[in-house]
């Protein structure tokens, strides 16, 4: 961890926005503009979560207990589908295979986006106990740092949970698959990893200004992919138009999904809107992106 070494503090001219050395010493091997800053955080990144993995490994017995807990855990999720199907045969129109494929491809993409940035809903203490200037200082990008915090491979459980519901689905379910069909799968569930890590971000530049916002972040994570496990023919369409037309969560699972099964989707709308899942998710990490450079800027120091 040499590269992570803190450096002195800015200068008195500095402002709060820019006095910060946010990877500007090549000799630390961090370049300061162009795609190489990509590369810096990548190499950040790497470096904070093998340091965290290398913690959890050294009790392997606590860890195998905490990674079996988290699986447990989101078991119960799709344990309350199950006794839903015990009284009724569908469920807004869709049988349990469906249902299970919906749940499959938002835990898994979810599971994704949680394992690697699951720790930005810390941002806000952060904030509130000034430990963020001691990132600041850091010959390193922040969001790397703040990303990688407390890198857990517990987490692994639910993705793992979800692969397993998503295999059950494709086994039960009859889908007239295509090539075009079985190269969405892999897409759907990458873009829709990317989908919810936009959100993960945008979520922690909200916390600069709200700081105690985790709870707020948590309501479009958390609950988004509660609500991508059900049908959208449950909720109403106002709801529906929202997930697809503001914070478009839709793209996660529910438009590419419905074209993978043949169905309906509640809005009709065009049924190539299905492939729009990359491009999506491109546009919200740039989105979000902006958001975080904006609320990094209006941070100020517990000192300033």
């Amino acid at each position: 961890m040499a590269d992570l070494r803190e450096k002195p503090g800015p200068g008195p001219d500095s402002g709060p926005g820019s006095g910060f050395d946010t990877g500007s010493d090549t000799s630390s091997g961090f370049a300061p503009v162009g795609g190489s800053r990509l590369v810096d955080g990548l190499r950040a990144y790497r470096l904070i979560a093998w340091m965290w993995i290398r913690s959890t490994m050294a009790y392997r017995a606590s860890f195998a207990m905490t990674l079996f807990g988290n699986f447990a855990g989101t078991v119960l999720d799709f344990v309350a589908i199950l006794l839903m199907f015990s009284r009724v045969d569908e469920l807004g129109g869709y049988s349990l295979g469906e249902v299970a494929f919906l749940y499959g491809l938002s835990s898994a993409a979810f599971g994704v986006a949680d394992l690697t940035l699951g720790s930005m809903d810390r941002l806000g203490q952060r904030v509130r106990d000034g430990t963020l200037d001691t990132l600041l200082v850091r010959p390193a990008p922040v969001l790397a740092q703040v990303a990688a915090d407390r890198f857990a491979l517990r987490r692994l459980g639910r993705i793992t949970q979800g692969l397993l519901v998503l295999g059950y689905a494709l086994v039960v379910v009859d889908i007239d698959w295509t090539p075009v069909k079985v190269l969405l799968m892999p897409v759907m569930v990458v873009s829709g990893a990317a989908i919810f890590a936009s959100v993960f971000v945008a979520g922690g530049a909200f916390q600069f200004v709200a700081q105690d916002a985790s709870q707020v972040q948590n309501s479009f994570t958390y609950g988004g992919t509660t609500m991508l496990q059900y049908p959208p023919t449950v909720f109403a369409k106002d709801l529906v138009r929202g997930v697809t037309f503001v914070l478009p969560l839709a793209f996660v699972n529910w438009l590419p999904a419905l074209y993978v099964l043949g169905l309906p989707y509640p809005l009709d709308l065009p049924e190539w809107v299905a492939f729009l899942s990359p491009l999506v998710a491109v546009v919200c990490c740039g989105l979000s992106g902006l958001a975080w450079r904006a609320g990094l800027r209006s941070y100020r120091s517990t000192g300033s």
